[in-house]
């Protein structure tokens, strides 16, 4: 390619480009006329990170000389609640809103003004523009989890706390290998079995190491599992920030290290893929540095860099090692009574054909055991039947920092719900009631009821964080006016009953990494109910955005083409008139809209059928001319009477 072609891509000038290339480790030269194309093509990708980079440079320039000049900075502190507009957010921060738009765009995420943002999103992009941003809880949030199980074993007598395993969250951008580096950790291929080559679902698993042994959660990286990857955040002690070293910094290696940050964890940065030719270390630390101020041990910081393959197994005992060592200058924190009632939180949730209701709970105080009752928020959910290991195996017990399937639920306990033992009140449970979502303009769908459109659905799906994912990104659309309803969703395969509740409400039948049994097929042909299966999510947010898309009634938007004077009346008929007149402006065009002016009020409207100049049919006349015209309408068009001819155009909404 061309340097020339590339900086016009770029959207830079030439010399501008050369002068910035090695600065990305590019040095190809001042007198370079071409660069092959394997090297623009990582240029293209890596240049609005780089140019970002030099801007948060400039920027802490313009700072440093700020203090320097007796300048105080003050980062302003912003509440915001768990989801707010993008307008709401600017006025709320005092941004601009070209400013907060093109950081988002930077970061990312392609929004409007009336689209929603979640909290995760405004922290960091608040971050990079110099707001502090805090989550507002004064609208009745729930109580972050963390803290109830921090109150639980603060009442513990001291006597009876020990040290117990590290619990360790694995996050990083999407394909930077996070599951393939836990598959090499726990000598298995889970990364085989998922859909589009992303984790889907908080896995929690255990090993061993040196006789220790450590707890580990894995998190989805695809965008819609920000939820999701906040609560594996919440319950571990350890963080590794996953980073490929051929693909360096991305947007939700960013996303992680914020959530990271937010939750004050330690936390070591494994640098995968050193095995790859294209791997480099040093420009993985080098934006590491830039990016996120995370300077390497080994460049006079403090951020614990370790080099691994996942693929080739490299440098996993020595990741091992090093989460022991933080582990151990952490065990103040790690500390619980093996002796108490077991508590801890559900980090997956779903139904099983076999098993009927299973949750995979990380137990965090206490040690559960089969036969224990089983409750949360005092109401109970069932007794304990079976309890096994993250391999499959039946075992007795899980003491703290296991995770356990475990299996008697008589619901399914929410992701993220505080499981205790042997404190519940034995009442029934209400089923699960119809959601309503937002439509993104800051109020509720059900409470729109004159919506001309609607889109309705029933969603089956195999694990509730999958559900509350699929909730949360259909939550985030912006539907310009067209009604989501989830009329119903649960857990588990379609079955008749499904079917049934669809018809009933005129629905569409979605499935999310679930199957239709063959009868609930049959019988949703009969009914005429459309049923749609899924793997991977952003399938189908896709293809509900192109339903809206569909739905979204088309705005009308009027263009004045040209304004006439009436010169002449050649001919009047009871609902048509010939006159003649001069454009005083515009192009006059045939079959457009016409407005009958006199005396500055709107006398009549209409339509201009015919255009003549002369005796000859012309699709235009221009500005200055004289011409005939054919006018259908009520005739009331006198000679001096303006005429204004204009168009209506439909302009549909991209739905965002």
């Amino acid at each position: 390619m061309n340097v020339t072609e590339l900086a016009r891509i770029l959207k830079v000038t030439p010399d501008f480009l050369k002068q910035k290339l090695p600065q990305m480790g590019y040095d190809i030269g001042w007198k370079a006329i071409k660069v092959d194309n394997q090297t623009a093509r990582r240029i293209i990708r890596e240049w609005p990170v780089f140019m970002r980079r030099l801007e948060r440079e400039e920027e802490a320039k313009k700072q440093a000389e700020a203090v320097a000049d007796g300048v105080e900075q003050v980062k302003r502190e912003v509440k915001v609640p768990k989801f707010i507009t993008v307008k709401d957010f600017a006025v709320a921060s005092s941004l601009p809103v070209n400013k907060l738009l093109a950081q988002l765009m930077k970061s990312g995420v392609f929004t409007s003004l009336n689209e929603k943002i979640d909290f995760d999103t405004a922290h960091i992009v608040g971050a990079d523009l110099g707001v502090e941003v805090v989550l507002d809880d004064s609208e009745g949030m729930m109580e972050d989890q963390s803290s109830k199980i921090k109150d639980i074993i603060a009442r513990e007598q001291a006597g009876d706390l020990v040290t117990r395993a590290p619990v360790i969250v694995v996050m990083g951008h999407v394909d930077h290998g996070k599951t393939k580096l836990l598959d090499a950790i726990r000598k298995t291929n889970i990364v085989a079995t998922e859909a589009g080559g992303i984790t889907q679902h908080i896995g929690a698993y255990q090993v061993e190491r040196q006789g220790r042994p450590i707890s580990f959660i894995d998190t989805p990286g695809h965008e819609a599992f920000t939820a999701m990857r906040n609560r594996g955040a919440k319950v571990a002690d350890i963080a590794i920030l996953v980073v490929a070293a051929d693909d360096g910094v991305k947007p939700q290696t960013v996303e992680a290290y914020r959530i990271i940050e937010a939750a004050k964890i330690p936390f070591v940065v494994a640098i995968n893929k050193i095995d790859k030719p294209e791997a480099n270390l040093d420009k993985t630390k080098q934006e590491l540095a830039n990016q996120l101020n995370l300077v390497p041990e080994d460049w006079g910081g403090q951020t614990v860099c370790v080099p691994v393959s996942a693929k080739a197994e490299t440098g996993i005992i020595e990741l091992l090692d090093t989460l022991l060592l933080v582990a151990d200058m952490e065990e103040a924190n790690l500390k619980a009574n093996p002796t108490a009632p077991a508590v801890g939180t559900v980090v997956e949730s779903k139904i099983d054909k076999g098993e009927g209701v299973v949750a995979t709970i990380l137990v965090q105080n206490g040690t559960l055991r089969v036969g224990d009752e089983l409750c949360c928020e005092g109401i109970t959910y069932g007794k304990v039947r079976a309890l096994k290991n993250y391999l499959g195996k039946n075992i007795d017990s899980a003491p703290p920092s296991t995770p356990a399937r475990v299996i008697g639920f008589k619901n399914a306990p929410a992701v993220g719900d505080i499981i205790q033992v042997a404190c519940g009140l034995k009442i029934k449970l209400k089923n699960i009631r119809p959601i309503s979502l937002d439509n993104g303009n800051g109020t509720q769908v059900e409470a729109v009821e004159n919506a001309a459109e609607q889109i309705t659905l029933v969603i089956k799906g195999d694990m509730l964080g999958s559900v509350e994912a699929i909730e949360g990104s259909l939550s985030k659309i912006d539907t310009q006016g067209v009604k989501i309803k989830i009329v119903a969703k649960g857990l588990g395969n379609i079955a008749e009953g499904d079917v049934e509740r669809a018809e009933a409400n005129r629905a569409e039948l979605i499935g999310f990494n679930v199957k239709a049994a063959p009868a609930a097929v049959e019988l949703a042909r009969t009914k005429g109910v459309e049923i749609k299966l899924y793997k991977i999510i952003y399938e189908l947010i896709g293809d509900i955005k192109a339903k809206i898309q569909d739905l979204v009634k088309p705005e009308i938007k009027r263009v004045d083409t040209a304004k006439l004077k009436v010169l002449a009346i050649f001919r009047t008929e009871k609902n048509e008139q010939i006159v003649g007149a001069k454009v005083l402006s515009g192009l006059a065009e045939p079959n457009v809209l016409v407005e009958v002016w006199r005396d500055g009020a709107l006398l009549e409207m209409g339509k201009l059928t015919s255009l003549k100049i002369g005796q000859e049919e012309v699709d235009q006349a221009e500005p200055g001319s004289d011409c005939g015209l054919k006018f259908s309408g009520r005739p009331v068009i006198k000679p001096g009477d303006i005429l204004q001819l204009y168009k209506e155009e439909k302009v549909y909404k991209k739905i965002n």
